[in-house]
């Protein structure tokens, strides 16, 4: 399978409703592989495997405490996909504000023209 850059597996990872319910588990605070598992009908290998791709993406980092090995969210990959997000939103977010004095304009008009 190629490497993927950055961007590209943090948006892989995030594709995957499961991981991203094991993310925002985790904004909550650390969590065990068997916690996070907790409400999903899935086995704990799968579980592991969705952990595999988030740690791979940097989304997640696993510590060692004891016999237990929480994960805990890393927020650097998210940061970058909000940066990417950030650019296309001030793209749409100027498209909006240009079609809504578009409209007034019309409104205008038609109040003008009655």
């Amino acid at each position: 399978m190629p490497q993927l850059d950055p961007l590209s597996a943090t948006f892989a990872a995030l594709a995957d409703p499961t991981r991203r319910a094991i993310l925002g588990r985790l904004s909550e605070g650390a969590a065990t592989v068997g916690e996070l598992a907790q409400p999903f009908d899935i086995s704990l290998p799968a579980v592991s495997r969705h952990l595999k791709v988030l740690q791979a993406a940097g989304l997640i980092s696993q510590g060692r405490e004891a016999q237990w090995r929480p994960c805990r969210l890393e927020l650097q990959a998210l940061r970058e996909a909000d940066g990417w997000i950030g650019h296309y939103r001030r793209f749409w977010e100027g498209g909006f504000d240009k079609m809504g004095a578009y409209l007034r304009e019309i409104q205008k008009g038609d109040r003008d023209g009655e």
